[in-house]
């Protein structure tokens, strides 16, 4: 796709200066013939193939682009995921612990393509921890790295959340 962009916005630079190089000979030659209505046809020609020109450049905005993310939750052993929360731009999903659908360690979203347009990546998970030594560990991956890392250590009830925002780096 992005082949066809770059040949599809090509402009031929050796065209438009041989175009102007003509334009500006004829403005010579009204010149010389002193008709103030062709001279200012002209220069009217000349600014609307200049405006045409700058209008055709290329933005410097950078496109948005496709990224593909995942989410995971993780805990040391006897740990148990209470939730977790995930939020994509404005489309949240709470995944409970219970014993109809159980929420084990280590719990992953599964990759999934999320478009840079989409401001906001947003994990939450909160986990019952057994001992001062245990750990709850979330982490955001962004094209298969890891983009963020949390992790709470204690015992009791621990909470860990991470916000990504693909506009401020």
């Amino acid at each position: 796709m992005e082949n066809f962009h770059k040949s599809y916005f090509y402009i031929n630079k050796k065209l438009i200066f041989e175009t102007l190089k003509n334009l500006f000979g004829e403005m010579k030659q009204f010149y010389n013939s002193k008709s103030l209505l062709r001279l200012s046809f002209l220069f009217v020609l000349l600014f609307s193939v200049i405006t045409v020109v700058n209008s055709c450049k290329k933005d410097d905005d950078e496109e948005f682009k496709d990224h593909v993310v995942q989410f995971e939750v993780k805990t040391t052993a006897g740990g148990n995921i209470i939730s977790v929360v995930t939020q994509v731009g404005t489309a949240q999903n709470t995944i409970y612990n219970t014993p109809q659908s159980p929420v084990t360690s280590p719990w992953t979203s599964g990759e999934f393509f999320v478009n840079s347009s989409q401001a906001q990546l947003n994990l939450d998970a909160n986990a019952s921890m057994p001992d001062d030594n245990s750990e709850l560990t979330i982490n955001l991956y962004i094209d298969g790295e890891i983009a963020r890392t949390v992790k709470k250590k204690g015992k009791g009830v621990l909470v860990a959340s991470i916000d990504y925002s693909f506009l401020e780096p």
